[in-house]
């Protein structure tokens, strides 16, 4: 069953407001990042619908919608890196949400078998921006 998420009201009541409405983008989208519960490490960031939110607050596993695929997605059906939601929050204008999952398998998050989507940091050099990997998440 889909939950039917009521459109969101005033100023005050997005911030202040005991109601989730979430606020989807015009294709129908909230961002949705994924941190792991026991150590704060941020493992990704995806989208969700009014769908893949309902999933997840029902069966309390992270399910989002694949925007190159056009279809929902419960992560870990393949990888086994099946999210179980210990914690659901709402940024300050219901636009985003932020996941803190406890992660099974392996750990990781990321489709290039490391444990975080965030595995390169970007290093300002003469020659422009430029990709390296980040220390603390090589494989």
């Amino acid at each position: 069953m889909t939950l039917a998420f009521q459109p969101p009201g005033g100023r005050d009541a997005l911030e202040e407001g005991a109601q989730f409405t979430p606020r989807f983008d015009r294709d129908g989208l909230i961002a949705a990042i994924a941190v792991d519960a026991a150590d704060g490490t941020v493992l990704m960031l995806a989208w969700m619908n009014a769908e893949a939110l309902s999933l997840t607050l029902e069966t309390g596993i992270a399910h989002y919608w694949s925007r190159s695929r056009g279809e929902l997605w419960r992560k870990g059906d393949t990888s086994g890196q099946l999210q179980s939601v210990v914690d659901l929050r709402v940024d300050c204008d219901q636009d985003a949400v932020l996941l803190r999952v406890a992660v099974g398998g392996d750990g990781g998050a990321c489709h290039t078998g490391r444990r975080s989507c965030f595995y390169r940091s970007v290093a300002m050099t003469a020659d422009g921006p430029r990709l390296g990997l980040a220390p603390d998440l090589r494989r």
